[in-house]
């Protein structure tokens, strides 16, 4: 397995938004599965990821594929007391950090819910108000 996804996987199992963004490319471009929208940048996908792995529990990857710069890290989570699956799709830049994250999750009705709860959660971090605005003008 390539070291950066053994790092991810680390700081994800770790709860570490620091160790997150120590593995993200400068100019890493994130694409969630909440809207349709690309987060662009390793100081505002990190803040976001951040938030994600709080909002996730029982969260877990159960299969990881992948070879070079592609990766699909399989996982399995709860958003409240929903359950979900999904994949978080990687690819990685030519030093080896995060270049392209995509996140792809079922069910529907449980990325409602992380919707929900990712909206509660940034509205109370003074961060992305920075971050919606260069979205905005992005």
């Amino acid at each position: 397995m390539h070291p950066t996804i053994t790092q991810f996987k680390a700081a994800v199992a770790a709860r570490d938004e620091a160790a997150v963004m120590a593995v993200l490319a400068e100019d890493v471009r994130f694409m969630p599965p909440t809207y349709w929208a690309t987060w662009t940048g390793r100081e505002p996908v990190a803040a976001v990821l951040g938030h994600v792995i709080q909002v996730f529990s029982d969260f877990g990857y159960r299969r990881i594929m992948g070879d070079g710069p592609d990766w699909a890290l399989e996982f399995q989570c709860k958003v409240g007391d929903l359950d979900a699956v999904g994949v978080d799709l990687l690819t990685l830049n030519d030093v080896g950090l995060i270049q392209t994250f995509e996140v792809v999750m079922q069910p529907h009705k449980t990325i409602g819910a992380l919707r929900d709860a990712m909206n509660a959660r940034v509205m109370t971090d003074a961060r992305f108000l920075k971050y919606r605005k260069a979205l905005a003008s992005g």
